[in-house]
C-alpha cells in the first residue's frame, strides 16, 4: 500500500476541487494512483471538472509575430522568476525568437542555442525555449494571433474562405479575431469532434455510465449522448458557447458570418499555448 501523502492529497484537490478527506479516500482506494482517483472522483460526481495544468510552475512569455505572406509564429520562453520575465534581455529576446517562428524556424533551441547562452549569462537565470509553432496561410483566408494576460496566453488561428474579397470583408476580419478570442479565453483542446481521440471518449463513457448505473439500456444510451455532446462543448472549439454571447455557439457566429459574407466559411486550425501547462 503506497503511503498517502499531504502533497498528494493537495494536487488530487487542485486538479478536482474536491475536499480534502474525498481525495484521501480516492487515493486510498487506488493505491495512491492519480489518474484512478479523479476518474473514482468524477464517477461519484465529486470532481465536476480537472483542470489540465502541468504542476510546474514556470515563469515567462508566450510571444507571436507576423511573418511574411500572412504567416505568423508564436513561442514560449521561460525563466525562473516573473523579474527576470519583464526584463529588455528577456523580452527582446522573446521578439527574436517570434519572428524566427512567423519566419518557418520551429527548431529554435538548435538555432538560437548561442543567444540562449548569452541570455542564461545576462539574466543568472535559467531560461529554456520552450516551444514555437510556425502557421503559413494554406489557401484563401487569414492567419491570425491573440495574446491575452500578458503573455499568459497566446493562440494562433487559421480561417478560410473561398473568396478573396471576403478576406477584407468587416465580418470576417471581425470573425477571426473572435475565434482567437474565443481558443484563448475558453481553453479548446480540439478544433471539432472528429479530432477527440477514440481513448477519451470512450473513458469519458466509462464515468457517465458508472453514474447512472441501475437505469434501463435505452436510458442510459440517451444519457451517454447528452453527456458526450455537453463534454464536446467543453473541449471542441467550434462547439463551444460563444465567449461574447454564451446563447449562440461558436458554429453558429461562422453561420452568421457565412450571410453576411455569402461565402462558405472554416475555422481550418488554431493553437493555443498557456504560460507553465502542457
Amino acid at each position: 500500500m503506497a503511503t498517502i501523502t499531504i502533497q498528494m492529497i493537495n494536487d488530487l484537490r487542485a486538479a478536482t476541487n474536491v475536499g480534502m478527506m474525498d481525495c484521501k479516500r480516492a487515493l486510498q482506494d487506488t493505491d495512491g494512483n492519480m489518474e484512478e482517483a479523479i476518474k473514482i472522483l468524477r464517477e461519484k460526481g465529486l470532481a465536476l471538472q480537472v483542470k489540465r495544468a502541468d504542476r510546474e510552475s514556470k515563469q515567462g512569455i508566450i510571444a507571436a509575430a507576423a511573418g511574411e505572406n500572412g504567416a505568423y509564429g508564436i513561442i514560449e520562453l521561460n525563466c525562473e522568476t516573473d523579474f527576470v520575465a519583464k526584463t529588455d534581455k528577456f523580452l527582446d529576446f522573446a521578439k527574436e525568437l517570434a519572428a524566427a517562428a512567423a519566419a518557418g524556424d520551429e527548431n529554435l533551441a538548435e538555432t538560437h542555442a548561442t543567444r540562449l547562452t548569452e541570455v542564461v549569462a545576462a539574466t543568472g537565470e535559467n531560461v529554456k525555449i520552450r516551444r514555437g509553432k510556425h502557421f503559413a496561410l494554406t489557401g484563401t483566408g487569414a492567419v491570425e494571433a491573440y495574446i491575452h494576460m500578458g503573455g499568459k496566453i497566446g493562440v494562433l488561428v487559421e480561417v478560410g474562405c473561398t473568396k478573396e474579397e471576403t478576406v477584407k470583408t468587416e465580418a470576417f476580419q471581425q470573425l477571426t479575431h473572435d475565434i482567437c478570442l474565443q481558443a484563448a479565453a475558453a481553453g479548446a483542446r480540439y478544433l471539432n469532434e472528429s479530432e477527440v481521440p477514440a481513448e477519451e471518449i470512450e473513458s469519458e463513457k466509462e464515468v457517465y455510465r458508472a453514474q447512472v448505473e441501475g437505469k434501463p439500456a435505452n436510458i442510459i444510451e440517451g444519457i451517454l449522448k447528452g453527456k458526450l455532446k455537453k463534454h464536446f462543448a467543453e473541449v471542441c472549439l467550434i462547439d463551444q458557447p460563444f465567449v461574447k454571447e454564451p446563447k449562440m455557439s461558436v458554429t453558429d457566429v461562422i453561420r452568421e458570418a457565412e450571410k453576411a459574407t455569402g461565402d462558405t466559411i472554416t475555422v481550418k486550425r488554431f493553437i493555443r499555448y498557456q504560460l507553465g501547462m502542457a
